[in-house]
């Protein structure tokens, strides 16, 4: 027997779990605020420089004739943002005048920003204009780097500690990191307190995962998973009514990090999780808590007569014939887990990069940034539908594949649509990003089943760590754009489609029995998968059997 069926025999999904899953829920719909939340508090207005400091207006009372003569037009005949004259053109003023070689110079009194839409953001607040624009994706790749470094310290902890004490931590660091960034007035302090919120990222995803998967029976953990999956799709809706209502990017950054506060002081109520209790000797409290639930689900009688003794016995016999693995050299040692963890590596990479490649910019698409925020959040629910359906009837390589592939062939495709085209432009990129969120739901459970069971978590806990990677490398690959415009689209376009090329190389694991140790699968690599292996069989593996490492990505 193993401790899923105590579980069971404690009622199942009772109210504790639905109680125990919303409030585990929420947080997380709102950390995805924070994750996007530089679309808006670092939207970039239109802008031109402020006017020389020895001349003033006072020589006209049109304010539009001053802008004319102090200012030049781009070739799309808006105000320059980056250039002003020397001296201004009065000259300009007359009809059917040009002027040719007037010497211009650098905005060095500062710039005029348009306020009608964005009352205040951190790029009119600090200048990340010009030639400091290249500042505001360096904030970006700034917190990326916190998600990284995350995802090694919170991990770490939530083994050493449990899942609760890392979590609620996670709370209050991003509740008071994110009120503090909403107060000070130093770019450098901002950056530093981002970097603080990027941790705390993975810090809540990884454990609210691991809890909810380990107080869940087995035949409800995958709806489980897909629930925080739409979770996180919820908070991209959330944020972008938000958004519109709060329009100053101090009090957005705000409101979307105080009630963490409320989170943090309630997640002392949830108990930690008994599977990991259990495992570190503390088999008293364990029993304690699972009294606890099992009062709340109707059944305490059930609850009473549980012992030390017995609980533990579910746990020993759910890890006999497991060996655990410490080294990340394990997923290098052998021909067929390095073929595998080479692919991966590529793939989450690649599928990562391009993911916030496409959801980090939204501005350049010319429609309202919060219309488009609602069309990228939205457009994730049929495209997970979708790729759940084909990973059931289709396979999970083609799947991945395809969806990969499709999201290459929309980035590029949109490099050849004309500029006025926005509508066109717009939807083929909503479409390319709702393929790559998919993918990362497809390849979270095709990874999980490829890897052997004695070294799942920690192979799964390596890919991770290079979709972390691709994230930070994403602004930057943004940021090129300044100098090159082709090369972002191309870049992100031509990973995913390498990334779903590479996908055909690793094997179907649809309807097949999942592998235990290295042995067995290297014995398979070799032999190849025999029909005997998997006819009558068509074990799925479970998000419990991911383990917690798995867990660090969801979309």
């Amino acid at each position: 027997m193993a401790f899923t069926d105590l579980l069971d025999t404690l009622g199942g999904v009772g109210r504790f779990q639905l109680i125990y899953t919303a409030l585990l829920l929420l947080p997380c719909s709102l950390l995805a605020c924070h994750n996007f939340l530089q679309n808006f508090t670092a939207a970039v207005p239109p802008h031109h420089c402020q006017g020389p400091a020895n001349h003033t207006a006072a020589t006209t009372n049109d304010s539009g004739a001053w802008l004319r003569a102090t200012i030049p037009l781009d070739q799309f005949g808006a105000p320059e943002p980056c250039r002003r004259f020397t001296e201004p053109q009065w000259a300009l003023l007359s009809p059917n005048t040009s002027v040719h070689g007037a010497a211009t110079e650098a905005c060095k009194d500062g710039w005029v920003y348009d306020r009608s839409i964005f009352p205040s953001t951190i790029v009119m607040e600090w200048d990340l204009v010009c030639e400091a624009r290249t500042l505001r994706d360096l904030a970006q790749s700034i917190y990326m780097a916190g998600v990284l470094l995350g995802a090694f310290v919170f991990g770490s902890l939530a083994d050493r500690l449990g899942r609760k004490a890392p979590l609620v931590w996670s709370y209050l660091q991003l509740a008071v990191s994110g009120a503090a960034a909403a107060y000070f007035s130093s770019f450098g302090a901002y950056c530093a307190l981002r970097f603080l919120m990027g941790m705390t990222f993975s810090g809540i995803i990884l454990n609210s995962l691991s809890l909810v998967v380990e107080w869940m029976p087995t035949q409800s953990r995958t709806v489980a998973g897909v629930l925080l999956g739409f979770s996180f799709t919820l908070g991209q809706l959330i944020l972008a009514g938000v958004a519109y209502l709060i329009r100053p990017w101090r009090w957005l950054q705000f409101a979307v990090s105080v009630p963490f506060l409320v989170f943090f002081l309630y997640s002392w109520w949830l108990p930690e999780s008994s599977r990991w209790l259990l495992l570190h000797g503390k088999s008293q409290l364990a029993v304690r808590n699972l009294r606890k639930v099992a009062a709340m689900n109707g059944r305490k009688e059930e609850g009473e007569r549980l012992t030390q003794e017995v609980v533990s016995s579910y746990i020993q016999n759910e890890l006999t014939g497991v060996r655990a693995s410490n080294s990340v050299l394990d997923l290098f040692r052998t021909p067929g887990i390095r073929k595998v963890t080479c692919c991966l590596m590529v793939i989450w990479f690649s599928n990562s990069m391009a993911y916030y490649g496409l959801s980090m910019d939204l501005q350049k698409f010319g429609f309202s940034v919060y219309l488009v925020q609602v069309l990228f959040g939205v457009v994730d629910i049929p495209a997970m539908l979708v790729a759940t359906a084909t990973m059931i009837y289709v396979g999970r390589r083609a799947t991945v594949s395809s969806f990969l592939i499709l999201a290459g062939l929309m980035v590029i495709a949109n490099m050849f649509v004309p500029e006025d085209m926005q509508t066109l432009r717009t939807a083929q990129a909503a479409l390319g990003k709702g393929c790559l969120a998919s993918s990362f739901i497809c390849m979270y459970l095709h990874a999980g089943e490829l890897y052997p069971t004695e070294i799942r978590q920690i192979g799964m806990g390596f890919a991770s760590v290079n979709a972390r990677f691709g994230g930070l490398v994403a602004p930057l690959v943004t940021a090129v754009r300044e100098f090159n415009a082709i090369l972002p689209p191309v870049s992100f376009g031509a990973t995913s489609l390498l990334a779903g090329l590479v996908v055909c190389f690793l094997a179907e694991t649809r309807n097949r029995p999942l592998v235990e140790t290295i042995a067995v699968m290297e014995r398979r690599v070799g032999e190849g998968l025999s029909k005997k292996d998997v006819e009558g069989k068509s074990e799925e593996i479970s998000l419990q059997q991911l383990g917690a490492s798995a867990l660090k990505e969801t979309i």
